[in-house]
């Protein structure tokens, strides 16, 4: 098996169907190709994690790169693994208008992420680096 992370930034005006519209087709195309993984969009960023036979996964990732809804895809890391970080496929989104800050249900997502990456048990130094990724990105301040 094979494993990757990227990143990239959200086109201006991506709607809420747009990313309905992802969700629904990773869903459907991930189960299909038995590839797993987690997909974090924050503040107009895409982190992504996905794990699986090798041919599938590459051949995911290339049509990610050719997908109009987002640019500036950087491939981050990239392992042979022996064990799914993921057993399925989990998709974390939260989105909301305005300031972020001290609204209750943003805190309470982002504190669920903190502690679901501190609950993890990464396999794989890529694993390990989207992780630590995902904290750094919670980190930042939003920006509308």
């Amino acid at each position: 098996m094979y494993t990757l992370i990227y990143s990239s930034k959200a086109i201006h005006g991506l709607k809420v169907a747009d990313i309905d519209e992802i969700l629904k087709t990773a869903r459907a195309s991930n189960s299909e190709n038995g590839i797993t993984g987690c997909l974090i969009h924050y503040s107009d960023k895409f982190m992504q994690l996905l794990e699986g036979p090798e041919d599938k996964v590459r051949a995911l990732f290339a049509n990610i790169q050719s997908d109009v809804r987002h640019d500036k895809v950087i491939l981050l890391s990239e392992d042979t693994i022996t064990e799914r970080s993921f057993s399925e496929c989990v998709m974390a989104y939260f989105r909301f208008d305005g300031d972020r800050s001290g609204i209750p249900e943003f805190e309470q997502f982002r504190k669920n992420l903190f502690l679901l990456a501190d609950l993890s048990r990464p396999t794989n130094a890529t694993a390990i680096l989207f992780w630590k990724r995902i904290k750094y990105i919670l980190s930042i301040p939003a920006i509308e």
